[in-house]
């Protein structure tokens, strides 16, 4: 079964309830999580100096199982204990009373000749900072993995990273491998939390999915298993008005955002695409790619009337406002036309910011299907306020009634309901003036064909960065549509859709 859920620190541990209520012991579920730490660092590392480092909870007793498979598989392991033994209860107790080596009290140094550090301090319930023994131990990783000396192995979360909001609670190793059970959590891929996460490993330890049912939840790891089963393949017998007409409102002087936009929105697999200009500024337009529609407006009013006379067409099936518009009345009167047409609208850049001084006002005339998708500065200008992305994300899209697409390494989109995904394909070329509008296109192709706009925000950021991903260093926001047909390819064969044309007559 695809594994899409990310859940909390609490529903993990209605997870683990649930299990152990089905009948499943919860030793049984440790010792299972200290095979999956060991066994992975038996595939990757050949056999030598190991430091075990157990905190004093259900964490430190996976350390305690993972030590002694490790031990008994020949490998040198020494033990250090975050307090002492005789404080441990339950199934950590019963795991360190397996241990047959000495338990050695953890005083935040480090043996001189440890190769490899296990780091079983403290898994993702941790919600106060690391102190004492516990930060000197996390900084003395943190000194000799930077050195070069040895590499870290994080049992279920690094210690100091929250599960839930991917904080770092005053410190936390830099690992090289993180091994989780059962489901990932948000902290896993949030930052700053992804970066001493490192390579993230999800262990089978025996909790059934059906746990799921009861538990219900609503983050999920963005991929194709996400929505792949209703994006909009062409039909072998469809045409181009079957794959939508969508309107993009071009400004007059940074032309190319919206060039740039419909470029992708066509190459993602829209019918048709018109760009609504300027009448100044039409020569520009209408010089670029011939498969593009260019509609010039009148100015002023008279432009507004054009405008709505022809997204309100019942042929045009969406639009996006926002790429290059201008921080003006004529931005703010296409974002209020595109919205009373109660047609699917994307609103980005320009469209969001022209709202800084009265969001309220935005808010309220978002009355149909909408999707925002603003960078970090636009967020802030229309929801003000502290918290940890997926938190504020969600809280925005309640507010404003939209989906919320917040981009940056770690995008995350939002619905109203409280539906959300955590994507973790973009990588760092991504920063790239454009880029942006590439992705805002992406998204209204796929809505012109019938996807619906949370999904279509999904399917479009994970596109968006696995083609930035397959071209590396030297990207620009203009390479990224031809990329995406690589990608495109490799879910048409994901999918198992069957492109053959019908035999003729």
């Amino acid at each position: 079964m695809p594994v899409t859920e990310l859940l909390t620190v609490e529903e993990m541990a209605r997870a683990d309830g649930a299990a152990i209520a089905g009948g499943i012991p919860g030793l049984d579920l440790m010792e299972a999580a200290g095979a999956a730490v060991a066994g992975e660092i038996r595939e990757r590392w050949s056999e030598r100096p190991l430091s075990v480092l157990c905190g004093p909870g259900n964490n430190g007793g996976d350390g305690f199982v993972a030590a002694r498979l490790l031990g008994e598989a020949g490998w040198p392991v020494r033990l250090f204990l975050l307090g002492s033994a005789d404080k441990l209860g339950g199934d950590a107790a019963v795991a360190a009373g397996r241990w047959t080596g000495e338990v050695e009290t953890l005083d935040g140094g480090l043996p001189g000749d440890c190769r490899l550090v296990v780091d079983a301090l403290f898994g993702a319930g941790l919600a106060r900072p690391l102190d004492g023994a516990a930060l000197a131990a996390v900084e003395a990783v943190n000194e000799r993995v930077e050195a070069g000396e040895f590499d870290c192995v994080a049992v279920d979360m690094p210690s100091g990273v929250h599960g839930d909001t991917g904080e770092v609670l005053g410190a936390a190793p830099n690992s090289r491998l993180t091994v989780t059970f059962f489901r990932p959590k948000p902290g896993h891929l949030l930052f700053p939390g992804r970066v001493p996460t490192g390579d993230l490993v999800v262990a089978d330890i025996g909790i059934p999915d059906s746990v799921l049912a009861d538990i219900r939840p609503m983050t999920h790891v963005n991929g194709p298993d996400l929505w792949l089963q209703r994006y909009p393949w062409p039909k072998v017998a469809g045409s181009k008005y079957d794959r939508g007409h969508v309107v993009i409102a071009g400004g007059p002087e940074m032309t190319g955002a919206a060039r740039l936009a419909a470029f992708a929105a066509r190459r993602i697999g829209a019918g048709l695409v018109t760009i609504a200009v300027p009448e100044l500024a039409f020569p520009v337009y209408a010089a670029g790619a011939p498969g593009v529609i260019v509609k010039p407006l009148a100015p002023e009013t008279a432009g507004d009337v054009e405008f709505e006379a022809y997204l309100f067409d019942p042929r045009r099936i969406a639009s996006l406002v926002g790429p290059g518009s201008g921080l003006d009345a004529v931005t703010r009167a296409r974002v209020l036309t595109a919205l009373k047409s109660g047609k699917t609208t994307i609103l980005d850049a320009d469209a969001l910011s022209v709202f800084e001084d009265d969001p309220e006002f935005l808010f309220s005339a978002i009355t149909g299907p909408c999707l925002l998708t603003p960078h970090e500065g636009e967020f802030r200008r229309l929801f003000p306020g502290a918290g940890d992305k997926l938190t504020r994300t969600r809280k925005a899209a309640e507010t404003s009634g939209a989906v919320v697409l917040l981009k940056g390494p770690d995008t995350v989109i939002a619905a109203p309901g409280g539906l959300a995904a955590v994507n973790a394909e973009a990588p760092p070329e991504l920063a790239t003036a454009g880029s942006g509008d590439v992705l805002a296109g992406f998204a209204l192709g796929l809505i012109a064909q019938g996807m619906d706009v949370f999904e279509a925000a999904c399917a479009a950021v994970w596109l968006h960065g696995r083609a930035a991903a397959a071209f590396g260093p030297g990207l620009i926001a203009e390479d990224l549509p031809d990329l995406v047909l690589e990608q495109l390819r490799h879910l048409r064969q994901l999918s198992g859709v069957d492109q053959t044309p019908p035999d003729s007559p």
